[in-house]
């Protein structure tokens, strides 16, 4: 399987939103986090992220099928943030979003650092970013009851 990533651009808003969705709506009926779960969000916060001069969306393909997609942009020339980053379930534990992660990561060679946040509660997330060399920062952000956001940062 190779995984490649591409720079999306307005054209692909409604596939990638589409995908966003099916991506997160699992986590939204568990974690009931409306505010917060990419599930809720519009179609014209991917627009936005997309045409985001400071960043941007990168769909990511397994072989030539669009599977998900890893969303940037950087807080300092050299100080990137990841969020969203999302995988159609059916793709999802085939090792696809640590390829995106080193590619993404390659992409940038500038960057001294990357930092991210996932749900402290999703411990296959929290694997996934720890196994790519990503620290707990050790701020916490709760949600709501079930919820909490735990944030990670990587430097290069």
């Amino acid at each position: 399987m190779e995984v490649t990533l591409e720079k999306a651009n307005e054209f692909d808003a409604q596939s990638l939103f589409d995908i966003q969705v099916n991506a997160f709506l699992p986590l939204l009926e568990v974690y009931k986090d409306y505010n917060t779960n990419p599930a809720n969000e519009t179609i014209e916060r991917m627009i936005t992220r997309i045409n985001n001069t400071s960043g941007g969306v990168y769909k990511i393909k397994s072989d030539t099928i669009l599977v998900g997609a890893i969303s940037i942009w950087w807080k300092e020339e050299t100080e990137f943030w990841i969020s969203p980053m999302f995988i159609q379930p059916k793709y999802q534990g085939q090792g696809i979003a640590q390829k995106a992660i080193s590619q993404i990561e390659g992409l940038f060679p500038q960057a001294v650092s990357w930092e991210l946040a996932t749900i402290a509660e999703e411990k296959r997330n929290c694997y996934l970013y720890e196994k790519m060399g990503f620290i707990k920062t050790g701020e916490t952000k709760k949600i709501n009851d079930s919820t909490t956001l735990i944030y990670y940062k990587k430097g290069l």
